[in-house]
């Protein structure tokens, strides 16, 4: 593939590019820029972050599993592109050197990068901008607190890249800029993987060695990348990444925005798309659970051809979603309503980890009494599942204690959940039945975060 972006302020062209070599596999062995480190190589770490530039603004992105032509018209930089050509360093940079922000050094681009991102962008959330950045020697505190020296001091001219003019950017077949491109090719080569984010797919290349061609690139479908709102309705193009969907469904729906905090790290946010994150069936996925308990519909399209379902009804079982052959997740849809959602995420870790459970509750409550209950769960079954039985249970019924343990015995009936290196099918299924329980006490004003401890 013919790929054309900025790297380090110059342009760079390349000609018959393999579509699925890595930003950083290309970096360090063709053009010898080993700043960028190799770490997990799956977007876990951080090391290999770099700095990325396209219309929407400048992120942070993880190299290992960010493909070449996912760069087309955009610009990068690296470690060695952070300081002026006369040699002055970024105020991150000194920022890191005045506070003594590194020991070994082998995280320590990973961490300039993404805070010279997040400086740009004025962020100041630091713990949740570097969440995706793992340090093991240094210690976090003199890194938070370089970059909390750095906040609201000018961005430097030299940083700020220009983006290639639109004429100037070369097309092909097989990065569609609109839907009925995309609709048309993906119709006429169905056995194409799509790419959006490379989140997951990434991982088939760098950890599966698969050859995944003929693939078809989406990020230049700028559609898909749309959100927009009723009176009714948000509508959310498959292409949204991680990020602005938490921007826009906060107001809305807070809980559902707190456990976006939560997803997997600012890079991969960044990156990933609420699309890709349904369409590829994982029963761990975390917004399926979130979006079902809110009633979402998806929209696929397969030519001219579009069809709605509500969105459980999409997965089938494990591995199989109802999706036909060049067929592509178009949109989603969420109804406006009130905010009673509350998401619930149990992970080891409290950043960068993927859910053992993952539950969401949407209760309407009146005089006292559920009047409709929406409950669904990811990690308790082969596919995003709702809890019909439970609902059943529940509706018709006081909102009380008693309540909740006469509907112990319906979880059962909706999920027998497997054993595995997160957690046990027992503490699962208790898991599931104490999330009900916490909800009912937030309802009373209870105290339940463990966030801050203290004695």
């Amino acid at each position: 593939m013919d790929i054309t972006f900025l790297l380090n302020g110059e342009t760079v062209d390349l000609s018959d590019a393999h579509p699925t070599t890595t930003l950083l596999q290309w970096l360090r062995e063709t053009r010898g820029l080993t700043g960028t480190k190799e770490g997990c190589n799956e977007g876990d770490c951080g090391a290999c972050s770099v700095v990325v530039t396209d219309e929407s603004g400048m992120k942070a992105l993880n190299a290992c599993i960010l493909f070449l032509p996912q760069l087309h018209g955009k610009a990068v930089r690296t470690v060695e592109g952070m300081a002026a050509s006369d040699g002055t360093l970024h105020p991150v940079q000194q920022s890191m050197i005045d506070c003594h922000g590194s020991q070994c050094g082998f995280c320590t681009p990973g961490f300039v990068t993404s805070m010279v991102a997040a400086h740009h962008e004025g962020a100041k959330d630091w713990d949740d901008q570097l969440a995706g950045n793992l340090c093991r020697c240094t210690g976090y505190a003199p890194i938070i607190r370089a970059a909390e020296q750095v906040e609201g001091t000018p961005v430097p001219e030299w940083i700020k890249d220009p983006l290639p003019a639109a004429d100037e950017i070369p097309t092909d077949s097989m990065r569609p800029r609109t839907s009925h491109e995309l609709a048309t090719l993906y119709q006429a080569n169905p056995e194409a993987t799509l790419v959006a984010g490379a989140t997951d797919v990434g991982l088939w290349v760098t950890k599966g060695l698969k050859d995944l061609r003929p693939i078809i690139f989406l990020g230049r479908c700028t559609e898909l990348q749309e959100i927009s709102e009723s009176k009714t309705d948000l509508k959310f193009g498959a292409g949204v990444d991680m990020n602005a969907l938490r921007t826009v469904i906060t107001p809305h729906f807070a809980s559902y925005g707190e456990m976006l905090r939560r997803y997997a790290s600012t890079q991969i946010r960044n990156a990933a798309t609420l699309g890709g994150n349904i369409a590829n069936g994982s029963p761990i996925g975390d917004n399926p659970p979130a979006l079902i308990a809110l009633g979402a519909e998806l929209t696929l399209r397969c030519g001219e051809t579009r069809r709605t379902m509500a969105i459980e009804d999409f997965f089938i079982e494990y591995g199989k979603q109802d999706r036909k052959s060049g067929e592509f997740v178009q949109s989603i849809s969420i109804p406006k309503q009130p905010d009673r959602l509350k998401v619930y995420k149990l992970s080891k870790r409290f950043d960068q980890d993927i859910s053992a459970v993952l539950g969401a509750f949407y209760l309407t409550i009146q005089n006292d009494q559920i009047s409709e209950a929406r409950i669904a769960f990811g990690g308790m079954a082969g596919i995003p599942k709702r809890a019909y039985h439970v609902e059943d249970a529940l509706r018709g019924q006081a909102w009380n204690e008693e309540t909740i343990a006469k509907a112990w015995p319906a979880w059962e009936r909706d999920f027998t959940p497997l054993s595995d290196m997160r957690a046990s099918a027992a503490y699962r299924l208790d898991a599931a039945r104490n999330m009900l329980t916490r909800y009912f006490l937030e309802e009373l004003g209870a105290a339940t975060s463990v966030l801050e401890v203290t004695p």
